[in-house]
């Protein structure tokens, strides 16, 4: 019936479409208890001061303006609910800061890569990341940082930083990473 290229372009375009239509914004929903899993702790996940919010001091021993910088003294990643995308109100300080990182570095620009947990297609995860991902650019961008400094990128399920099929490894996969692409001091 149809040739194989036809059928190709056919699916390249149901990916566009299911790609558009899943960064395509909804209102954020309360689903209810048991989704609140707070960020994850331990010793493989040491804590990072809050960016200064508490007192404008970005120190420590990486180079002010570094990568480094920016992951010790702010914090790169955020964490989120089950199924959801909306930025969960502990995250808000760990944003701010990096709102406040980015203003003092205007040269730097940033990459927000939105991942997943394991459970889901593959096609559902991908998705999932880009509205996560989206969702904090957008946070980053109301606050003031230039769109133009921002890309985003979903990664869904094939980047994951815990092993693991337990409810701790999900919860620190369901995640938006910050990354310094460029401008960053060296």
């Amino acid at each position: 019936m149809f040739k194989p290229s036809t059928l190709v372009r056919l699916a390249a375009v149901g990916v566009a479409v299911t790609a558009m239509a899943a960064c395509t914004p909804r209102p954020a929903t309360d689903t209810g208890a048991g989704n609140n899993v707070p960020p994850p702790t331990g010793p493989q996940y040491p804590p990072v001061n809050n960016g200064g919010v508490d007192g404008g001091n970005i120190g420590g021993a990486a180079a002010p303006g570094s990568e480094q910088d920016f992951v010790v003294n702010v914090g790169d990643r955020i964490y989120f609910d089950l199924d959801s995308y909306s930025v969960r109100s502990e995250a808000f300080p760990r944003l701010d800061a990096q709102v406040a990182w980015l203003q003092r570095y205007p040269n730097v620009t940033i990459r927000i890569e939105g991942n997943a947990d394991e459970r889901g297609t593959r096609e559902y995860n991908l998705a999932l990341g880009a509205r996560r991902a989206e969702s904090v650019r957008a946070y980053l961008i109301q606050r003031g940082i230039s769109a133009a400094r921002i890309d985003t990128i979903s990664y869904g399920k094939e980047r994951p930083i815990a092993a693991g099929s337990n409810e701790d490894s999900w919860a620190r996969n369901r995640n938006a990473h910050t990354a310094i692409v460029s401008g960053a001091v060296r």
